[in-house]
């Protein structure tokens, strides 16, 4: 039975972004950000306050690795704590099948820009007249439509999409994002991941959605398409800001046909003017932001001529 190590810390509000950047090198699929202080009797989000205080949590596969991961870990919080008075991180051991399963009874259906519901596979719900149901168990796999940088992509995607669109979507997770695109007219949406479970959990997500014949998932990332004659009208990519510099510099802007477009998002503000300099070094050129909180989306085209 595969076993998990949670780490957690608290950190302040201020500080709770760049501390997930950090956790995010070492963690697998992602950073979860819970903020605490919220009153019980709070239902409207406009109601909550400000972060205060928060706790971010990441998970290590418990492998041959995982006492160099957690040295390397402290390491680097140990030369933010210079600059954000933090606790020592704290680990537990989860069962993987815990660490699938716990989370379940707070994801609740979830609207998303115009016409977008989201709802967990183990929930009915009936969609209003126009509105476009994705239904989803991401199992171990990153990807709800709850992080911010998701609905970014989830609202960019509404925009963007047009009938008959060739998708990438590099980094699929759960396969929300190219669910959504097929949902909303793509003819073929090509999913990569390097993670094999989120491979898995894609293709699993595109049957229940109906819309496996639009979806190949596969196993793989820019590396795979780039030796290959397959370009895209649209390609997503929510991943890192400094993983979508690092694809920036492996050729990222080729595998978007010319006049086509590339979502970006997972970028946090301070990280902006970097991020779109590397694109444009690829080939594209960013020319609108859409932000949420400190998470900024990036919308770039590839010049037609």
């Amino acid at each position: 039975m595969s076993r998990w190590i949670e780490v957690s810390l608290s950190a302040d509000g201020e500080s709770a972004e760049a501390i997930a950047e950090v956790m995010a090198r070492y963690g697998h699929q992602g950073v979860s950000i819970e903020q605490t202080g919220i009153p019980p009797d709070t239902w409207d989000e406009s109601e909550i306050p400000p972060p205060q205080q928060v706790i971010l949590r990441a998970y290590f596969p418990d492998d041959e690795r995982i006492e160099a991961t957690k040295a390397e870990l402290e390491a680097a919080l140990g030369h933010m704590r210079l600059m954000y008075p933090m606790p020592q991180p704290s680990y537990q051991t989860l069962n993987a099948e815990d660490w699938a399963e716990a989370w379940k009874a707070y994801y609740q259906p979830l609207r998303i820009g115009q016409r977008l519901l989201i709802r967990p596979r183990w929930i009915d719900v009936v969609p209003a007249p126009g509105v476009i149901e994705i239904a989803l168990d991401p199992g171990m796999a990153f990807g709800t439509g709850t992080h911010p940088t998701t609905q970014l992509c989830l609202e960019a995607l509404e925009r963007l999409s047009k009938p008959a669109l060739d998708v990438l979507d590099l980094g699929c997770g759960s396969g929300i994002l190219a669910i959504a695109a097929a949902k909303l007219g793509a003819r073929k949406v090509l999913a990569l991941d390097i993670d094999p479970v989120a491979v898995t959990a894609t293709a699993e997500n595109a049957r229940a959605n109906g819309v496996s014949d639009k979806i190949i998932a596969e196993c793989g990332g820019l590396e795979t398409v780039l030796p290959s004659a397959r370009r895209f009208d649209l390609a997503v990519v929510n991943i890192l800001a400094r993983v979508i510099m690092e694809l920036s510099q492996a050729g990222l802007g080729q595998i978007v046909r010319p006049g086509g477009a590339a979502i970006l998002s997972g970028i946090i503000d301070s990280q902006l003017a970097e991020v779109e300099a590397a694109l444009r070094q690829t080939g594209l050129q960013p020319y609108a932001r859409h932000q949420r909180g400190d998470w900024v989306l990036v919308e770039a085209r590839r010049p037609a001529g």
